[in-house]
């Protein structure tokens, strides 16, 4: 963010102003433009980054599996997850394209750059109240290695029913046998050698040669959740449209009165409106009146409210994302919904393009 602030900051890095005169203006050069979409990257990393990890990170403040309300807790959670950052969207449509609109980029970058050092700020000076997890190995290795060694014992017999003493596990660990579905994965974690495959520590001596049950069945719970996961991109498809209602917004008429306008790029601010009221009123209203009415605790399922509309899609889909897979995996759980955003928004792209070359053959305008 501060990169992007400094290209609006040091003269050297953006084209000189236009010529009002003559009306013309002049390109910018490569190494203006590679700095630009540089920091366009780093945003992009940061943003990725930060934003699945935050709301798993939430999440393990406040999630007790033993607890028998745990399941309304985290939708509550996740819920006001969302509102929040709609809010936190909508003040940008709104009060910072204002900023950039009235003041320039120099001011419209800058006040975001600060909010983000000063949100940083805060964070850390909250650590020491945080409920931290402790770090495990990389699970995509650990995939990798699970679909490494499922290959490589292709040819291996299956043991008896019910002999868990032939599967890897870790210790004291509840999931001693792998379970049926998938069940060419279970492969993996089989234990051909003990004297050879085990070490004194009981871990594998060759991770790339045995893998743990864990190991199997967090690959099983990723793959089990991906085609529901692959029918959300479809639909946010249509969401990811961000570039034309800003153009058709700059060629209305926008004057509220006549000495105020609002920007064009604060037109995205109605969806998250309606998003943000619906989120409130779904927790703060319909959860409690449909309680009432029924005389015990009402909660609709994430996949019927998901198949109910788009405005609880996120907080559905999340919900579901990080009950089925186990705790381990609550990061790549909270980054699922916003991995099928930005492959939506590749493919939108890929669609606009295909529509514009197709339509602006023969010289037509597209």
């Amino acid at each position: 963010m501060i990169l992007l602030w400094l290209t609006a900051m040091v003269p050297q890095s953006k084209p000189p102003p236009c010529d009002l005169m003559t009306q013309t203006c002049s390109s910018p050069t490569s190494a203006q433009m590679t700095l630009l979409f540089f920091s366009f990257v780093l945003i992009s990393l940061g943003a990725g980054g930060v934003r699945p990890c935050s709301l798993a990170f939430g999440a393990d403040q406040l999630d007790r599996r033993d607890n028998p309300k745990n399941v309304r807790v985290l939708e509550s959670f996740f819920g006001w997850y969302y509102a929040s950052a709609a809010i936190s969207v909508l003040i940008a449509l709104t009060g910072i394209v204002y900023i950039q609109d009235q003041f320039g980029y120099r001011v419209g970058f800058g006040v975001p750059a600060i909010l983000m050092l000063l949100s940083a700020l805060v964070f850390f000076l909250a650590s020491p109240f945080y409920l931290k997890q402790q770090a495990s190995k990389s699970l995509l290795t650990g995939f990798v290695q699970v679909i490494i060694v499922a290959y490589k014992n292709r040819n291996l017999t299956f043991p008896l029913p019910n002999s868990t003493a032939s599967y890897h596990h870790k210790r004291d660990s509840n999931v001693v046998a792998p379970t049926d579905k998938l069940r060419f994965l279970n492969k993996a974690c089989i234990i051909k050698n003990p004297e050879q495959d085990i070490a004194l520590d009981g871990s594998a001596a060759n991770p790339w040669s045995l893998c743990t049950v864990e190991q199997v069945e967090e690959l099983k719970a990723l793959i089990k959740v991906l085609p529901l996961w692959s029918t959300g991109i479809i639909m946010s498809i249509n969401l990811s449209q961000n570039s034309f209602p800003v153009l058709q917004a700059s060629s209305m008429d926008r004057h509220l009165t006549k000495k105020f306008q609002i920007p064009a790029g604060s037109y995205g601010m109605f969806n998250i409106i309606s998003l943000a009221l619906w989120v409130i009123f779904y927790d703060r209203a319909i959860l409690p009146i449909a309680s009432k009415i029924k005389g015990k605790p009402v909660r609709i399922g994430v996949k019927l409210r998901m198949g109910i509309g788009l405005f609880l899609t996120a907080i559905g889909q999340t919900e579901f994302f990080y009950s089925e897979l186990p705790k381990s995996m609550s990061s790549i759980a909270a980054a699922l919904f916003g991995l099928g955003l930005a492959v939506a928004n590749v493919l939108a792209s890929v669609v606009v393009s295909i529509i514009d070359d197709i339509t602006s053959k023969g010289g037509k305008e597209s």
